[in-house]
């Protein structure tokens, strides 16, 4: 369902690498419809194409579908209605995953069938699978990922050429790598969209992506980029979720990233995910988070699973019972300011700072010592004239 760019990808793995494909499914996996409002003359698919979901939702020959079309409606209501029919359903499609993900596992567990969505998070990235699988002995404590190639490639020709956000934005979009309309990317929501898919898996419960905090790179400036480098650090838009008590506190915004860090060099249209287990320890997962055949592999990964349990119901444990995050102003962080206030204002409000001469005229630039984000706020209300805020990575 969907034959744009992850659609067409899908089609073209199932093609191209049929006998592997056969051979590790059990089976071979035959595409009899695609489903769009467009027509495709010349394309492979061209006799499959369909433009009434009800064709498939009712043939008893199709065992499995995928979702590609994105956004909720109307794949929500077509995915459901494949689930309630007892058809297995992957998707790629994280705004649905974010937002029905609970209900629909919930249905194909009622069908035995199969709700699956590793590509909605980190592309080609194989990150739910070892999440439910390979670490499910564990207690995630804490996960931490670069989980957009638009905004990761942005900032890295940023560091690297000195550039404007504008500038490199529109490189971006005349490279492929942003959207005509980049908001989702550069204001954080798709990042803040996976982060609560990350964390309601790991939880068990509905993460509602609304109550996480998040910020985007648009305010992030040349001139930022020359503070990370006197600093020797890296800017990063980062999602964050950190187990705290018996919940999470979760956040997706730029940080300050030193050569320590495990997310430092993950540069260009590259993602990676950080992951803290208390028995595992620390672990990474890192590749092409997006791009067609990429994201294409991961749906694929998905429809052989499937295929080998065709007739069993893979359990996932993530309920609709939302979970309550954890205050987000009382996590602790150290912070990076930059202001035209004076030294004496700035003592006044933080007492201890670290100034960073970056050499900026007429500007100062001081990081924290560390403090809640209540407390940061409340300090900066007295400080005039700021005109960035960073948070510093762990």
């Amino acid at each position: 369902m969907g034959y744009g760019t992850i659609g067409s990808g899908v089609a073209e793995i199932l093609r191209v690498n049929r006998d592997v494909i056969a051979k590790r499914a059990g089976e071979p996996l035959e595409l009899k419809y695609v489903l769009d409002l467009r027509e495709f003359k010349g394309d492979p698919v061209e006799h499959l194409i369909v433009h009434d979901y009800e064709t498939i939702v009712n043939d008893p020959e199709v065992d499995i579908v995928v979702e590609t079309m994105g956004g909720v409606e109307p794949a929500y209501t077509f995915v459901k209605a494949m689930l309630e029919k007892g058809k297995h359903v992957t998707t790629s499609n994280k705004a649905l995953v974010a937002e029905k993900g609970a209900e629909l596992i919930r249905i194909a567990r009622e069908h035995k069938v199969n709700f699956l969505f590793e590509a909605s998070v980190g592309g080609g990235i194989p990150i739910i699978r070892p999440l439910l699988s390979s670490l499910t002995g564990d207690v995630v404590e804490e996960i931490t990922g670069i989980v957009n190639g638009t905004t990761n490639y942005m900032l890295t020709k940023m560091a690297k050429e000195g550039s404007d956000f504008d500038e490199v934005l529109k490189e971006a979009q005349a490279n492929g790598y942003a959207e005509k309309d980049p908001t989702a990317d550069v204001e954080g929501h798709d990042a803040c969209r996976k982060i609560a898919i990350l964390t309601s898996l790991v939880c068990g419960q509905q993460v509602d992506y609304r109550d996480i905090p998040t910020e985007g790179i648009t305010k992030i400036s040349a001139t930022d980029i020359k503070y990370a480098n006197a600093l020797g650090k890296v800017i990063k838009l980062l999602a964050r979720s950190k187990k705290v008590g018996d919940t999470y506190v979760c956040r997706v915004a730029p940080y300050l990233l030193g050569p320590s860090h495990p997310l430092h060099h993950v540069d260009d249209v590259f993602n990676a995910i950080f992951v803290h287990g208390n028995m595992f320890g620390d672990g990474m997962f890192y590749g092409s988070g997006a791009g067609k055949l990429p994201t294409a592999s991961a749906v694929v990964g998905d429809m052989v699973a499937m295929a080998k349990h065709i007739d069993k119901n893979i359990y996932l444990e993530w309920e609709e019972e939302p979970l309550i995050l954890s205050n987000p102003n009382q996590q602790e962080n150290t912070f990076f300011v930059r202001t035209g206030a004076s030294k004496e204002e700035i003592e006044a409000a933080f007492y201890h700072v670290e100034y960073v001469d970056a050499g900026i005229p007429d500007e100062i630039g001081f990081i924290t010592v560390k403090m809640t984000e209540a407390d940061f706020a409340r300090k900066l209300e007295s400080v005039t004239d700021v005109r960035q805020t960073l948070r510093l990575a762990d």
